[in-house]
C-alpha cells in the first residue's frame, strides 16, 4: 500500500469538486448565463496563511489545464438530468485564473474572484482543497496516509460499539469532505474505506470525481449561491427564496430535491415553503444552528401543510462528526427520514492536525451586495452591513 499522504496535483480532474456545483452551473447556464458575480476568501480563525502564497498561485495557474475528458463525459451523459447541452459545454469549459486575484492584505491571504457566475462557480471547491493541501504539506509533512486511515477504522469500531446492527439500519452517511481535506490521497482512502467496510449505510460522496471511480452515488442539489444571487437577479427582494426554488423547480422539475434552509434563516425560509415547494421538493438540508430545533421546525412545518414527515428527508451536514450525527439520528429516527454529510471530520481528522475553517462565499452579483443570514450568527457573511440590516429588516429577521 502506498502510505504518501500527499501528491504533485492537487486537484486531480474538472469533476474533483462537489457535485452541487455542477448541478447549479447547468442551472446557471439555462437561466443566468450573463450574471455577473464577485466572490471574497474569509479565513474564519484568522490563520496566517500568507506564507503559502506563491505555491498557492502555482497551483491555481495548473487549472487552466483542466478539461472533461471522453470517459468523464460518458459519465455525465448517463446522469438522467445533466442536459447534453450542458455536457457539452463543460467539455469546452476551462478555468481562468484570470478571474482570480491572490494577495497577502494585512498579514492575510486575500482572495477574491470576479466574473461571470457561469465561469466562477466551480472555482469554489478546487481553491479550497488548494489551499487546505498546500498548508497541510507544509505544516505536517510527517503524517502517513495510515495515520488517517487507522483513525477513520477506529470510528467505524467505535460506531458499532455505540449502535447495534439493527438500530443502524436505516443510519446513512455521505462523504462532504473535498473542501477541507487533508489532501486528495486522504479523501481517496476514506471513501474507499466507507465503500468496503460500512456498506448499507455509505450512501456516496460529494465528490465527482470520487464518486466516478469507486462508481457510487454522486451527493447534492444546490448551495448558498443560488439562493443569495436571486437577491440581484431582477426579483423583488421578498420574492427571492421564491424565485430561487421556482427556477429550480423548472430546471429539474423535481429531481434534485433537497432546499437549502438556511440563506435567511429557516424560520424566513418556512414563510416562503408553501405547500406547492413542500410537495415537490424530498426534503431539507440543515447547514446551521441547533440540528434538533431546525429539525422540530421543519417536522411542525410538514404536519401543518398535511404532509406525513415520514415521507420527506432532513439531511444534516454542519460540522458533524460520527456521535453528533448518531444523536441526532437517534432523536428523529421514527419521526422523518434522515441522512448525514460529514466533511471535515472525516476527511481532514487526523492526531495533532488542526484543520483550516475557511470559506470563500459570494459577496455581490450584478453589482450589488448579496448576503447570507445563517441560523448560526458567526456564519453571517456580507460586506454591506446596511443590506444585512435591510435583508433582516425585508424578512422580518429578529422580530
Amino acid at each position: 500500500m502506498d502510505n504518501s499522504i500527499f501528491s504533485q496535483k492537487i486537484v486531480q480532474s474538472l469533476l474533483d469538486t462537489d457535485f452541487y456545483k455542477l448541478s447549479m452551473m447547468q442551472a446557471i447556464l439555462h437561466n443566468y448565463p450573463n450574471a455577473e458575480v464577485e466572490w471574497e476568501f474569509r479565513c474564519r480563525d484568522q490563520e496566517d496563511l500568507t506564507p503559502y502564497i506563491p505555491e498557492i498561485k502555482e497551483h491555481i495557474e495548473s487549472l487552466a489545464d483542466l478539461q472533461l475528458s471522453q470517459d468523464e463525459q460518458n459519465y455525465l451523459s448517463h446522469i438522467s438530468f445533466l442536459a447534453p447541452d450542458f455536457i457539452r459545454f463543460l467539455r469546452l469549459f476551462r478555468f481562468n485564473p484570470r478571474y482570480v486575484t491572490v494577495s497577502g492584505e494585512g498579514g492575510q491571504l486575500s482572495i477574491t474572484l470576479k466574473g461571470p457566475w457561469l465561469h466562477i462557480v466551480l472555482f469554489e471547491i478546487p481553491l479550497l482543497a488548494i489551499i487546505s493541501e498546500v498548508r497541510n504539506k507544509r505544516r505536517y509533512p510527517q503524517i502517513a496516509l495510515k495515520t488517517a486511515t487507522d483513525r477513520l477504522y477506529q470510528k467505524l469500531e467505535n460506531l458499532s460499539r455505540m449502535a447495534s446492527d439493527d438500530e443502524l439500519k436505516d443510519f446513512k452517511l455521505a462523504d462532504y469532505g473535498t473542501r477541507r481535506r487533508f489532501s486528495f490521497k486522504t479523501q481517496q482512502a476514506v471513501v474507499g474505506i466507507l465503500k468496503t467496510d460500512f456498506p448499507g449505510h455509505f450512501v456516496g460522496t460529494s465528490n465527482v470525481h470520487l464518486a466516478q471511480q469507486f462508481n457510487i452515488k454522486s451527493m447534492g442539489t444546490m448551495a448558498h449561491e443560488w439562493i443569495m444571487a436571486h437577491q440581484q437577479l431582477g426579483f423583488r427582494l421578498i420574492d427571492s427564496q421564491i424565485a430561487a426554488l421556482d427556477c429550480w423547480v423548472r430546471e429539474y422539475r423535481g429531481l434534485l430535491g433537497i432546499a437549502l434552509t438556511d440563506c435567511i434563516t429557516m424560520d424566513a425560509f418556512l414563510n416562503d415553503f408553501d405547500l406547492f415547494f413542500a410537495k415537490l421538493f424530498d426534503g431539507l438540508r440543515h447547514d446551521s444552528g441547533d440540528p434538533i430545533v431546525w429539525a422540530e421546525k421543519a417536522i411542525a412545518h410538514y404536519k401543518k401543510l398535511g404532509i406525513d414527515p415520514r415521507t420527506k428527508t432532513l439531511v444534516f451536514s454542519d460540522g458533524l462528526d460520527i456521535p453528533k450525527a448518531l444523536s441526532i439520528y437517534r432523536q428523529l429516527r421514527d419521526r422523518i427520514n434522515v441522512s448525514f454529510g460529514i466533511g471535515t471530520n472525516l476527511t481532514c481528522d487526523i492526531p495533532t492536525v488542526s484543520p483550516t475553517n475557511m470559506v470563500i462565499k459570494m459577496v455581490s452579483c450584478n453589482g450589488q451586495p448579496v448576503a447570507k443570514i445563517s441560523d448560526s450568527p458567526g456564519k453571517t457573511q456580507c460586506r454591506d452591513e446596511s443590506f444585512v440590516n435591510y435583508l433582516k429588516h425585508v424578512f422580518k429577521v429578529g422580530e
